[in-house]
Parts: C-alpha cells; sequence; structure tokens
C-alpha cells in the first residue's frame, strides 16, 4: 500500500498502488490528510460520522475526496484516522468515522487548502491489486 504525489505546477496529483479496494480509499483518504496537515499530530479525542455515494466507482471517489477536504475544513476537525465500510447495492457507499480532534492551525502544521477533487485524469483499476489516480485542485 502507497502513495504518491506526482509532479504538477499548481495542483496535486496523486497515485495509489493497494491490494483491495478498502485498501485504496484508505490510502487516498491519508493521502488528503497528510496534504493537509501533519496527521501524526492528530489526538484521537472525539469522532464524526460521515457518508459517500456514487453510482461508479469513479463517483464514490469524488465523493469520499469531497467529504474529507470538507470535514478537514469547513467542520475543523482534524482527522487521525478512519473506520470505513464500503457497500454495493443500488450504488457504492460508505459508512465511515473518523477519529480525531478539533483542528489547531499551528499544532497540526495546516498546509494548503484542497478547493476540490476533480474527475480530469482521474484513473481506477480494480485488477488483481488497485490503482488509482486523481487530481486535486489547490
Amino acid at each position: 500500500m502507497s502513495y504518491k504525489f506526482l509532479d504538477h505546477s499548481t495542483d496535486a496529483i496523486i497515485e495509489i498502488n493497494a491490494k483491495d479496494l478498502k485498501e485504496a480509499f484508505s490510502v487516498a483518504a491519508d493521502a488528503v490528510i497528510n496534504l493537509t496537515l501533519d496527521q501524526n499530530k492528530v489526538e484521537e479525542k472525539n469522532s464524526i460520522e460521515f457518508e459517500s455515494k456514487g453510482k461508479d466507482l469513479y463517483y464514490l471517489l469524488f465523493s469520499w475526496l469531497e467529504e474529507i477536504p470538507f470535514i478537514l475544513i469547513t467542520e475543523g476537525f482534524a482527522i487521525k484516522r478512519i473506520e470505513f465500510n464500503i457497500e454495493k447495492k443500488d450504488i457504492y457507499k460508505i459508512s465511515a468515522k473518523a477519529f480525531g480532534e478539533t483542528i489547531d492551525l499551528k499544532k497540526h502544521n495546516f498546509k494548503v487548502e484542497i478547493k476540490a477533487p476533480t474527475f480530469y485524469d482521474m484513473v481506477i483499476k480494480n485488477e488483481d491489486k488497485v490503482y488509482m489516480k486523481f487530481l486535486l485542485d489547490l
């Protein structure tokens, strides 16, 4: 399981390799959190529950990538870790619980605000292993 930031002049392009979808979505969340703040400085004092939904994996990833920065920036909640399940019935759905604390810009070393994820150049390959690539507008 790994992620890396690819070179881009103004935005963040993240590439993920994982053993399965759950691990890929977990790594995507960690990449977004660490792009925004220092996740290792966050303590687990409280929790927030949230959901992401999508008609396919691309829309699910987009929704997931929207929700994490919303919690960080709008809700002001620094995330240490996330527990979640992915379900597929008529649509894909992630039911999640984020553990962390109220954001402290100095303690958590706030780095950059993510404006939005994009579908531009998004790739998801769900085969023997999972490969994802996505762009975040900063």
